[in-house]
């Protein structure tokens, strides 16, 4: 286009000239000065355009001559091409095999380690004595945490003790009186079958001077049939008296075993008053119920504590991982596949375990408010179940604790 404007410029310049040159001749005058000067001007003009015309093209075809020189634009070289075509290929294989890699695990972010931690609170009040457990400090089961002081348990179990002693001897007496009604009793019969045949002699002496008055009336006088009347009414009598002792005798046995038996009651009941007294002396000594790591203590010397106070925490050293997967990926995972578990606490070292359980709900089933979607608009969220993971074993050095991040990765093909 450029080449075109330029030939056109040139075309006007000349006629400008011609006709400056045949003005005068056309007028029928001769050529002026001025008329000369123009043609000049003209002339110069047409010279100047003609050099910058030459210019022009010669850096128009040297500029075409670079062009054919440089050949064909990058992105245009068959090699580039080529390249690129190979990086592609390259990338799909990668991103075909990074799927079918990522396909065989699930894994979420969503998890954390956790565990039953156990929380130590005495059993009795008082005021704290001794205070042996540092914090984070590793106990063992039975090992003496906190020392509550006992002089108070201590009197209650001596006056208890006391108490059962006296009812020790009260059982004794008890014993000794039912022994002594026994006895009584035993006396009793002797008198009974004493008098029985005292009776019984009398009786017959009776009735044999009785026949004897009557075959021989002066054989027996009366006074002696009077005097075995007597003797005989005597002998009954006293044999009355004997046998009514003797239901005497077996009533004290009778109130002397429900004494004992009283008496017997009551030293068990001293010895369960001795038995919880030693208990709650027992309890001024407080110890770790399970081994692990000591946390969150709260109790120190002095402190005046109560029943159900909490004074610190253990963590046991059973650990295990809770991952929230969502329910969509539950169709794959199932107990006793392999899992590493990354550990942001550990990040040089992954740890390994398996499934052990999936808990049967979601979270928000059991949450303090449960939500209710027969109310209002119902927007379908995917829930997430808790999955536990046992660790086979924890690497030495890992420092792993209840609420700390990780993530798991569960081989499901």
């Amino acid at each position: 286009m450029r080449p075109a404007r330029l030939q056109s410029d040139r075309v006007r310049v000349s006629e400008e000239r011609a006709d400056s040159l045949e003005r005068p001749r056309r007028d029928g005058r001769p050529e002026s000065d001025e008329d000369r000067h123009a043609g000049q001007r003209a002339g110069e003009r047409e010279t100047g355009d003609r050099e910058s015309d030459g210019r022009e093209t010669g850096e128009l075809q040297g500029g075409d001559r670079e062009s054919g020189e440089r050949g064909p634009s990058f992105t245009q070289r068959p090699a580039v091409r080529i390249a690129g075509g190979v990086a592609l290929a390259l990338l799909l294989v990668v991103a075909l095999l990074w799927w079918l890699h990522s396909r065989r695990y699930e894994s979420t972010d969503d998890a954390f380690i956790d565990t039953h931690i156990v929380h130590v609170a005495p059993r009795v009040s008082g005021q704290v004595a001794v205070v042996l457990a540092r914090d984070n400090q590793f106990v063992e089961a039975g090992q003496l945490l906190v020392q509550i002081d006992a002089a108070d348990a201590r009197a209650r179990l001596q006056q208890a003790m006391a108490q059962q002693a006296q009812t020790r001897a009260g059982l004794a007496q008890a014993e000794a009186q039912v022994r002594a009604s026994e006895a009584a009793y035993r006396q009793s019969l002797a008198n009974l079958a004493s008098a029985r045949a005292q009776a019984e002699k009398a009786l017959s002496d009776l009735r044999r001077y009785r026949a004897l008055k009557a075959l021989t009336p002066r054989a027996v006088s009366q006074e002696q049939l009077d005097q075995a009347t007597a003797s005989a009414r005597s002998a009954v009598a006293e044999q009355s008296a004997a046998r009514q002792q003797t239901h005497t005798a077996s009533a004290q046995i009778e109130t002397a075993r429900a004494q004992l038996a009283s008496s017997e009651a009551a030293l068990r009941t001293t010895g369960a008053e001795v038995r919880q007294t030693q208990l709650n002396f027992g309890y001024t000594s407080v110890v770790a119920p399970v081994s692990g790591y000591v946390a969150q203590r709260s109790v120190a010397v002095g402190n005046y504590v109560a029943p159900g106070t909490q004074l610190m925490a253990i963590v046991p050293l059973q650990l295990w991982v809770t991952a929230n997967f969502k329910e969509t990926a539950l169709a794959e995972i199932r107990p006793n596949q392999p899992v590493r578990v990354h550990v942001d606490a550990c990040p040089g070292a992954d740890i390994r375990g398996h499934v052990d359980s999936i808990q049967r709900g979601a979270g928000q089933a059991f949450a303090l408010l449960p939500p209710e979607n027969a109310t209002g608009n119902f927007v379908k969220v995917v829930q997430r179940v808790p999955v536990k993971i046992v660790l086979d074993r924890v690497p030495r050095g890992c420092v792993l604790g209840p609420g700390m991040s990780v993530e798991p990765r569960v081989s499901v093909r």
